[in-house]
Parts: structure tokens; sequence; C-alpha cells
């Protein structure tokens, strides 16, 4: 048997949610861990073509891409993994796969890294069953653990909780005085107070809280007449519709904009200009957005329900709210609105929860 790591994803570079988020960063935190221990490690990605490669966060040489070949996928992840000695799955769909890896060399040890909703429903009984026997499943907050020992009947020493981590090449290279242009495309005055939320906007995934938000805005423009609430994201027909609808039955026009797609390298930018990021969600398995949020110096009001939890620390570093009541949204945002200032992140204790180094040494533990 190899002392190798083979670590399979579905897509990595190739797309930009929070999935192919935590896969990126793992595959990097899992390279380099590997070269310390002197020891193989390969990714291959299912969907991802070779082009997709971002290679600052693994080399080209350690990354096979399959485009959608499945088929092909399947073959050599199980010819080259029987022969591994760690087998790391980026999500529950590869399942299968690693179930016949481990068939075939039961000493190789299979591990999943388990994200959110995709683990909270019922499965299939014999899917169950492959589940039961993988040798580790890392849940990426306290919430998907706990689900999944309610629905699955693992064991606890199966389960081991792995917060996820700000990406280690994200950057604050701008000011707030630099981002002028920015307001004024938005119609922002510089005396305007931003609330900020960014997430898919999908008529089938409405459980973020924007809407709640939306609804409890009239409350808040009362003594805070220049607030404005931007969310950005891409949404469906449907769902901006449904929205557009609301804002106009609130009278809302001129205090909420949709900006749409917003691409990756544009968020710092967003989140330099707001001023509070909130997003009252009863659906997050972490919420990478929130720590990134963080990281960049904002308060942050998150759902007390979910795994928003866990990225705000238990309510260490922002304000945990029950997201399904009006009152208490509208009452953290009373808080910060008052005296923002207080409930700024500590950058310091920020970066030592949830930065990569932090990552890392915690992935490296679990590997020992």
């Amino acid at each position: 048997m190899q002392k190798k790591l083979l670590f399979l994803t579905l897509n990595t570079f190739s797309s930009t949610g929070g999935i192919e988020k935590v896969c990126r960063i793992a595959g990097k935190a899992l390279h380099e861990i590997m070269l310390e221990k002197r020891r193989d490690f390969e990714l291959f990605s299912m969907y991802d073509g070779q082009h997709d490669l971002i290679d600052k966060y693994i080399p080209p040489v350690a990354f096979r891409a399959y485009s959608g070949n499945r088929l092909k996928f399947i073959k050599e992840a199980i010819s080259i993994g029987r022969q591994c000695e760690t087998i790391v799955l980026g999500h529950i769909n590869l399942l299968l796969v690693g179930f016949l890896i481990k068939l075939l060399s039961p000493k190789t040890r299979l591990i999943l890294i388990a994200h959110g909703i995709e683990v909270w429903k019922p499965l299939p009984f014999w899917k169950v069953r492959m589940l039961q026997k993988v040798d580790l499943v890392l849940p990426v907050s306290e919430f998907t653990k706990q689900k999944m020992q309610s629905l699955f009947h693992l064991k606890n020493n199966q389960l081991k909780v792995l917060n996820n981590c700000l990406d280690p090449f994200l950057e604050k290279k701008l000011k707030p005085a630099t981002i002028t242009d920015l307001r004024s495309r938005y119609g922002f005055s510089e005396d305007d107070t931003i609330l900020f939320t960014l997430t898919r906007l999908k008529s089938s995934e409405q459980y973020k809280g924007y809407d709640r938000v939306i609804t409890a805005l009239p409350a808040i423009l009362k003594k805070y007449p220049k607030t404005r609430y931007l969310i950005a994201g891409k949404y469906d027909d449907s769902e901006k519709e449904r929205l557009d609808v609301l804002i106009n039955d609130l009278g809302l026009q001129g205090h909420v904009t949709l900006t749409g797609f917003l691409a990756e390298e544009e968020t710092e930018a967003y989140f330099t200009m707001a001023d509070i990021y909130i997003m009252p969600s009863t659906g997050e398995g972490f919420g990478i957005v929130f720590i990134e949020a963080l990281f960049y110096g904002k308060p942050v009001i998150a759902g007390n329900v979910d795994g928003s939890v866990d990225a705000l620390d238990g309510g260490t570093f922002g304000l945990l709210i029950n997201p399904l009541n009006n009152e208490e949204i509208v009452g953290a945002l009373f808080k910060l609105l008052t005296d923002i200032t207080s409930y700024l992140p500590n950058d310091t204790a920020v970066l030592s929860k949830f930065g990569f180094p932090t990552y890392q040494s915690n992935l490296r533990k679990i590997l020992n």
C-alpha cells in the first residue's frame, strides 16, 4: 500500500460555491501536510477541466481533472485509491466510490467532509450502511454533526468537527475612502449606513433570511432613515419577482438594492463599503461568508439555529438571533446602529480561530 493520500471532489476550481471553496482550501492544506510527511498527494476532480486549476492552491502535478467523464473518474479513483493509505471525499455524492475502494482495500482509511444540507436529510438504507463504514466524518459545524448523529446513528468517535476557515489568499487592500465610485453606482451617499448580504437568491432555497431583513426594514427606517440594504448574488427570475413585490408592498424602493451576480474578485469592495453584514439564515452548514465579513472588519448578525453558530463561535464574534423572529432582527439592528463600534470584530481573535494555519493544524491532528 502506498503512503499516499487521494482527495476526491466533484468541483474544486470551476465553481465559486461554498463547497468548492472548502475543497480548494482543504486541497491546499492536505497537499502541504503530505509534503511535510514526504508522502504523495493527488486531487481528482470529477467536473473540473485541467484548465480550471488555480495552481496557487495545488500544483498541476497533483491535480487530475475529468471534465465530467464520470466513468473514467470512478474507474481511476478506484484503481489508484485501493493502493492508497488515505482517501478523503469532498462530498457525500462520492460515497459509493469511497465505499468500493474500502471494499477492495479494507485497510485504506476513508474520510468524508460533510458540509450541510446534503447530509441533513434521510438517505436510502444502502447509503446509510455505506456511511457507517466510513472511518471518519468531518462535519464543518456542530450543527451538522448533531444532524448526522440523529439521522444516521453514527458513533461519536466517527465524527470530528472541522470548522471551515478563511481562504489563505484573502487580502485587505481597500479602504472605505477608495470605494466612492461603488457607492455612486448604487446611489448611496457618504452618510448612508449599508446593510449587506452576499448569497445566491434561489426560489428553491428560501432559507437565507434576506426577505426577513427586508420585512424588518420599515421599523429600522423610522429611527435610522439613512439605512440602505444591499443584497448581492445571482438570482433566478421567480425569486427576483417575489422580492420586487415584497419591496414594493413595503414601500422600500430606493432602500433595497439587488446587485445580481457578483464576481469573486469584486467581493472585497462590497464588504469594504458595507457597515453591517446580516444574514439570518435557517439552513447554513457553516457560512464561510460570515467569517469573510469578520475578516473585513464588519459586525455580523446571524441566525442561532444552524451552522452560523459555529461561524460566530457561539456568539463571540457577532450577534446570534432567532432568525424567524422579526423583533429580534429589528432589535439586533438597533443595537448595532446605535453603537456599531462596540460590535466590531477583533482581527487577531478571528484569525486565531478561523485562519488557514489553525485549519491546517486541526487537519494535521486528525490525519495523525
